[in-house]
């Protein structure tokens, strides 16, 4: 199951219908609530949130990503913006006010900080996925421990592949929806150009 994916409670549940059309509404009203709505379901997820369910909570036929960019808009000047990564939107803090946050706000137990060589083994991963541990020692020159994999996996930044076409058939690591999601990528082809070296 990935983050932006997972199964959220149905809104009509327990028995009350839930009035997404909102027709009593003048048109301008409408789409207010609806921006409303959207942000509301955005603020209160600690996960991305897909389009599918987005659209759970307005009219049919309206236009999710259009609520989306008005959104956009009305925060342009806030210190917050609306992302959209892995599959969904969420909101984010702008880089910008990075030191800040640090400066005053508990932020709690960091578990993504990450040593060189795990971020130099995450980036490996990234760039040529499906990679076995074979394929990780031929970049980096020398063995890549399993302690080193079994961290980035228990941060869920990496999961298993399809088995390497080696002898013995291998086990490959790929990379997560929660890479994507903590990287701020939408997709794997948002990942930067790799710049090679001549020497």
């Amino acid at each position: 199951m990935t983050v932006a994916t997972r199964k959220r409670k149905p809104a009509d549940e327990g028995g009350t219908v839930f009035d997404r059309e909102l027709d009593q509404l003048p048109q301008e009203l409408r789409w207010r609530e609806w921006m409303g709505r959207i942000e509301a379901v955005l603020f209160a997820s600690a996960s991305p949130v897909g389009r599918d369910d987005l659209a759970r909570v307005v009219g049919q036929g309206v236009s999710v990503e259009m609520l989306i960019e008005d959104i956009q808009t009305e925060l342009a000047g806030r210190p917050y913006e609306l992302s959209q990564v892995s599959g969904g939107w969420t909101f984010r803090t702008k880089t910008k006010f990075a030191d800040a946050i640090k400066a005053a706000a508990d932020l709690g137990e960091q578990s993504l900080a990450f040593t060189e060589m795990e971020m130099g083994v995450l980036c490996a991963i990234a760039y040529h996925q499906p990679i076995d541990r074979a394929g990780l020692a031929n970049i980096f020159g020398k063995e890549v421990s399993r302690d080193l994999l079994s961290r980035l996996r228990y941060k869920d930044l990496i999961a298993s592949g399809p088995r390497a076409p080696r002898p013995g058939a291998p086990h490959t690591f790929v990379t997560t929806e929660t890479f994507l999601a903590i990287f701020d990528l939408q997709s794997l082809r948002d990942l930067p150009e790799l710049e090679l070296s001549n020497s």
